[in-house]
């Protein structure tokens, strides 16, 4: 045991200072100038998720406006404020009790909300899932409530403390009083729409719109809605398999925890310097420790024409060095990895929170395949726009610079391009099982979640492009009537689901699909408008 457990304190709080002052010269150092923009919106990002940051940042405004309003009200004219209807033009007892009386009533109302709070997170964690509690603390509308009520106090006091009783001429802020007034009715206001925003956010229609918008701008920021002719010239003029024959030197993780960004300029600059190809075989959200070996560095050869020196492309001109220490520190600054899972532009985050909550609500305790058929629904909506658009490329190549002396016509007719960095892209049959597969192995003795995946094949089908899109959906089909066969309790169910999956097979293999319109007709349904269409005869 620590003798002085004084001093462990204060060596941990130590080294939790030094860490973040290496982060922070981290992020302005010369290797990470480029991605600074994702830095700073990742630090952003931190921020804004925090519960503390936005209610800090009313409680500061708070301090800063009550001297200054109170330094208004000395040089200001009362005879012009009592002219104001609604200003405070009362004595100092009155200022002094309407004060007290704000600070008081903002400070327990305060607490209300926290405790509404709370009450909330609670439910929703055992509703929808303990992972989807950031969503509810990163609600910028119950952080910025939570900071008016304190920063009303915090504002109350300040000017409390400035109210005078020896002199009444120019020892009641009237202004800074009536602003108060002001400021706790829109307390009250702000009260009313905290309940009636809470009352929306458990609604699970609320929460799975809120995870496929978050996954749909993660899609708009991956995917693009054209393709770079640019890049896939970049692409056919360079031997993408080449540099796997050269030498490779094995590039583990610098910590263990949760890939959450890959900064591939810094990235790019570094395999520049020291003349190779990183090749990263791990995804955004993949958990890795400080033994895996989540890529390669290849070693250009000594020949390679890339090194050589050229007048034209001076900047491309790089003379291959081993690896050393300072690859490795500046190679552990291009990726940032987290003790814990949280939302950083990865699809496969936003995608899995609905999962999760499908999930959920299939479970026993819940049993809710209403909520699971909304989030089948909200996933086919975004896998349908990754479908359309053009997936990101995994090659990464260092251009020549804009500022370079080469003639224009000739980087016209190609561009100078290096091959740097190779990701691992997760194709759409990857999303396609981590989301909907889950939910049909969780849904495998539900009819209604089983026809609402067999309709989201067919609702994906019109979005599909290609032949290997068509055949993961028909894939997908048959592993859902599969399902159904093994797991349904009656014959009955079994004979619909079949006549479902089959009748959406044909459909996803016709050739004018895309022009038509799905419609199933279940054999018992048929016969009825047979036996009706009889009758009116």
């Amino acid at each position: 045991m620590d003798k002085h457990p004084e001093s462990g304190w204060f060596k941990s709080a130590w080294l939790a200072v030094i860490h973040r002052l290496k982060q922070f010269a981290q992020l302005w150092s010369l290797q990470t100038l480029t991605d600074l923009p994702d830095r700073l919106r990742n630090l952003w990002q931190q921020l804004i998720g925090s519960y503390w940051f936005i209610p800090t940042a009313c409680v500061i405004a708070g301090i800063l406006l009550a001297p200054l309003l109170v330094t208004i009200d000395q040089h200001f004219d009362r005879e012009t404020v009592r002219e104001i209807t609604f200003a405070f033009t009362g004595d100092d007892d009155a200022a002094r009790a309407i004060m007290t009386a704000i600070a008081g009533a903002v400070l327990g109302v305060a607490g209300t909300t926290f405790s509404i709070t709370i009450a909330v997170l609670s439910m929703a964690s055992s509703q929808f899932g303990p992972r989807l509690l950031r969503n509810f603390l990163t609600d910028t509308p119950n952080q910025f409530v939570l900071g008016a009520f304190i920063g009303t106090f915090s504002y109350s006091l300040l000017v409390l403390k400035s109210i005078h009783k020896y002199d009444v001429a120019f020892g009641v802020p009237q202004l800074a009083v009536t602003f108060a007034i002001i400021m706790a009715i829109i307390c009250a206001l702000l009260l009313v729409y905290f309940v009636q925003h809470m009352v929306h956010a458990i609604q699970a229609s609320h929460v799975i719109q809120n995870a496929s918008n978050d996954a749909i701008d993660n899609i708009h920021y991956w995917y693009r809605d054209h393709c770079d002719i640019q890049h896939q010239r970049d692409i056919e003029h360079h031997d993408t398999e080449q540099f796997h024959k050269w030498s490779a030197m094995p590039i583990y993780s610098p910590s263990s925890g949760y890939v959450q960004q890959i900064y591939l300029e810094s990235l790019i600059t570094l395999t520049q310097d020291y003349g190779g190809v990183v090749q990263i075989h791990t995804n955004l959200g993949d958990y890795v420790t400080d033994k895996n070996v989540i890529g390669y560095f290849y070693q250009r050869p000594a020949n390679h024409p890339n090194n050589q020196q050229k007048t034209t492309t001076p900047h491309l001109a790089v003379v291959p060095r081993a690896t050393d220490g300072l690859f490795w520190q500046r190679f552990a600054g291009c990726i940032r990895i987290e003790q814990r899972l949280a939302n950083s532009n990865d699809i496969a985050y936003s995608l899995g929170q609905m999962t999760e909550i499908a999930v959920r609500a299939l479970s026993p305790g819940i049993n809710d395949p209403k909520t699971a058929v909304n989030c089948v629904q909200s996933l086919t909506s975004c896998l349908s726009i990754m479908m359309r658009r053009q997936p990101p490329s995994p090659y990464h190549f260092h251009t020549l610079s804009s500022d370079d002396d080469a003639p224009k016509t000739e980087v016209e007719k190609q561009r100078l391009a290096i091959l740097a960095v190779v990701t691992h892209i997760p194709k759409i049959s990857d999303f396609i099982n981590t989301s909907l597969g889950e939910i049909r192995r969780y849904a495998a003795a539900d009819l209604m979640v089983l026809k609402a995946l067999c309709q989201a094949m067919v609702n994906l089908n019109y979005a599909r492009v290609n032949q290997a899109q068509q055949q993961t959906l028909l894939h997908e089909l048959q592993l859902i009537k599969r399902a159904g066969e093994e797991n349904l309790g009656y014959q009955e169910l079994i004979d619909d689901l079949s006549a479902m999956c089959q009748q959406a097979q044909q459909f996803i293999l016709s050739n004018d699909a895309h022009h038509q319109y799905f419609n199933y007709v279940s054999e018992f349904d048929t016969h009825i408008r047979q036996a009706l269409q009889t009758q009116s005869r």
